[in-house]
């Protein structure tokens, strides 16, 4: 996997172009392409005069991760948490892990817990990223019946005792025994609002495109004025697009799928998204689901859910956060919201 890291960094190295602003304003685009949060980082920033927004923005990506979302670093937020889980203690959390936890509860309420950011104990059984990411090695094998029943009986936002105080902006929690935080559906989202953050604060950037793996954010302008086109992937081929996005402006873009991250054993895929009601990887007849949204965490966080509930549910659940949605059956079968069939178009 590292080997197929380096190829790639090395086949997209950072480069910069020229272009000219209808003002007269030289406008340069920064390019480059990097790995954290173990997945890939591809960037396209448009600035005036010199900048280093593409080095900034890959720092703050990092210390994301290990400050906060990694339930594998020491040093991480989530990780400390995890720690104390039947401890009987409470622990207050930082303002920004509290807000994003808070988010999180509500998602799962609206969902009936379709989406779990506390399903940590089944995706530690399973552990589809570390297989996938050639962290794990041997033979796969899928969890046993047992095992996976006491890891569901340990999962459920209810096990997280999350409490607000009167006027205070960040929440206390108190984990039950056996309880695990896993911020993987949100965290790529998380990420791109921290981006969109730092760029509000950059005044001379005047348009960008960052992807973090399956998530992208748009923002601001093209020099030329054309609109963004963003690809969504074949979910049965991933080496091709199914169709294109066109954007102008800010958006927030997820995609979830059964092709991202899997292993196969016995002529079954079992892929990263789990069904917090069963254990398994989640099978709703559905290959992918790509959601815009008005912020990150939100468009990452419905695209799990909308996979995890099938297209009907999840079709209701979209319109219900004013979301557009992008659906893709098993079957081949294509379903968009109102909203994002007139932006999506298929290739031909």
């Amino acid at each position: 996997m590292k080997r197929f890291f380096r190829r790639l960094l090395r086949g997209l190295i950072p480069a910069l172009t020229l272009f000219l602003c209808s003002c007269g304003q030289e406008v340069q685009e920064l390019q480059s392409v990097d790995i954290a949060m173990g997945t890939v980082i591809q960037q396209t920033i448009y600035v005036t005069g010199k900048g280093a927004q593409t080095e900034n923005i890959l720092h703050l990506i990092q210390q994301l991760e290990e400050e906060t979302l990694s339930w594998r670093l020491e040093t991480a937020e989530i990780f400390q948490v995890n720690q104390y889980a039947g401890s009987g203690k409470w622990l207050e959390l930082s303002e920004k892990l509290s807000r994003i936890l808070e988010q999180c509860q509500k998602l799962t309420e609206d969902t009936d817990g379709a989406f779990d950011v506390a399903l940590g104990p089944v995706a530690r059984l399973w552990d589809i990223d570390g297989w996938a990411g050639g962290q794990r090695t041997g033979m796969f094998q899928v969890p046993e019946v047992q095992a996976l029943e006491q890891a569901v009986a340990q999962c459920g936002f209810e096990r997280l005792n999350l409490q607000f105080l009167p006027g205070e902006k960040c929440a206390i929690v108190s984990l039950e025994e056996g309880a695990a935080m896993d911020l993987g559906a949100v965290g790529k989202g998380l990420a791109l609002d921290e981006i969109f953050s730092y760029l509000k604060t950059e005044t001379n950037v005047k348009g960008a495109v960052v992807s973090v793996g399956g998530s992208v954010l748009t923002y601001g302008e093209k020099p030329d004025g054309t609109a963004w086109r963003v690809g969504i992937a074949n979910p049965h081929d991933p080496s091709v697009n199914l169709g294109v996005l066109t954007l102008t402006g800010q958006w927030y873009i997820s995609t979830s799928g059964d092709y991202e991250r899997y292993m196969e054993f016995d002529g079954v895929r079992y892929h990263h998204i789990m069904d917090p009601a069963t254990g398994y990887p989640a099978d709703s007849g559905l290959s992918s689901v790509t959601v815009l949204a008005d912020n990150g965490l939100l468009s990452d966080g419905l695209s799990t859910a909308c996979f995890v509930l099938g297209r009907e549910k999840g079709m209701l659940l979209a319109q219900q956060y004013g979301a557009e949605a992008l659906f893709v059956e098993k079957d081949g079968g294509i379903f968009t919201t109102p909203g994002m069939d007139a932006l999506f178009q298929t290739m031909d």
